[in-house]
């Protein structure tokens, strides 16, 4: 199963699905002048930029499926005509999804060994005759 960063989250006016994909993060690296990570680490100790809020934002609901004339609508009125720091756990939330993708996906593949809640794949050793490790054998 691939993790396709997608995250519903109720902003502005209603519900909206944000996205940031391969592409999405190429631009949100060359609007803002720094790789996405940086943008993230940005937003987080509080050196973000005013683009690093409302370019993330914008790019999210562009990569979500929204036309980018109505993302850029969006984000005048929703972003640059509000402070900042009402955007900025939002803009949080869409890189954060972006780059190691959404909280409520669900990591792994069906099927593949040792899922949870089965038998441990490794072989137990209390049964075993031979000595704990850091004894030597008599």
């Amino acid at each position: 199963m691939s993790r396709d960063a997608q995250i519903t989250l109720p902003w502005a006016d209603g519900d909206y699905v944000f996205r940031l994909g391969w592409g999405e993060l190429e631009l949100l690296q060359e609007a803002c002048g720094a790789g996405p990570y940086v943008i993230l680490n940005r937003l987080f100790d509080d050196t973000w930029r005013l683009g690093d809020i409302s370019h993330t934002i914008r790019l999210g609901l562009i990569g979500g499926g929204m036309k980018p004339v109505d993302a850029l609508k969006k984000v005048r009125a929703y972003v640059e005509a509000r402070p900042p720091m009402e955007s900025l756990i939002f803009a949080k939330g869409i890189l954060q999804a972006g780059l190691v993708g959404a909280q409520e996906e669900k990591v792994g593949e069906p099927g593949a060994a040792n899922p949870e809640g089965s038998p441990s794949t490794i072989f137990p050793t209390e049964d075993s005759d031979l000595p704990p490790s850091m004894e030597t054998a008599p």
